[in-house]
């Protein structure tokens, strides 16, 4: 728990120096996807893009990937030109750790995840320069490259499947409202979920 609570602050405060401010520009970043390839965020400047921290391990990802919840909405916008990148930042010296074939069979392959990217951070340095500080967090970046939405996807702090159902999803709010060239009305939500594995 102490090695926890200690990671939680060394991210918060690299954070503080490398804020990810909705309403400026989203930081750019180059990681590499669980095949090989080079992934670029300005590649898809012109785009609406979703950032999705993730961790297959947390009980809150089991929780909207089980229920099919996460990859609905991922192949809804997908289908609607929105670029989707699934980041993981778990550091390579935790148990929580997947290798990219491990964590592609198991996002991919078992739970049928539709992302455009699934991406590695294994120094966890992208992941800190957005406070991504849960799993899942989510941001929504809008075709100019600002940052219009972070935090939790929804208003349902639980992990319990059966909390869906009634749960105010902000991501696709977000982007509906985006989308429609208008202003997203909820900006900023509360992450929830299982600390990012930084260390």
């Amino acid at each position: 728990m102490k090695r926890v609570f200690f990671s939680l602050l060394a991210a918060s405060a690299f954070a503080s120096a490398h804020a990810a401010d909705v309403g400026k520009p989203a930081p750019d970043f180059t990681l590499t996807d669980v095949n090989g390839k080079v992934v670029k965020l300005a590649d898809f400047k012109g785009k609406h893009v979703v950032l999705e921290w993730t961790n297959p391990n947390c009980p809150f990802v089991v929780k909207h990937y089980g229920s099919n919840n996460m990859q609905t909405l991922q192949k809804d916008k997908t289908a609607k030109n929105v670029v989707w990148l699934s980041v993981n930042s778990t550091a390579k010296s935790h148990q929580d750790y997947m290798a990219p074939a491990a964590l592609s069979s198991k996002m991919i392959g078992e739970w049928k995840a539709a992302p455009t990217g699934l991406l590695m951070d294994e120094s966890g340095a992208v992941g800190k320069s957005y406070q991504a500080k849960t799993t899942p967090h989510m941001y929504v970046i809008d075709p100019k490259g600002t940052l219009v939405f972070a935090g939790g996807i929804d208003d349902k702090r639980s992990v319990s499947q059966a909390d869906i159902k009634g749960a105010k999803n902000f991501v696709r709010a977000a982007l509906d409202e985006s989308m429609a060239g208008k202003a997203v009305s909820v900006s900023t939500a509360t992450p929830y979920g299982c600390s990012i594995k930084y260390m």
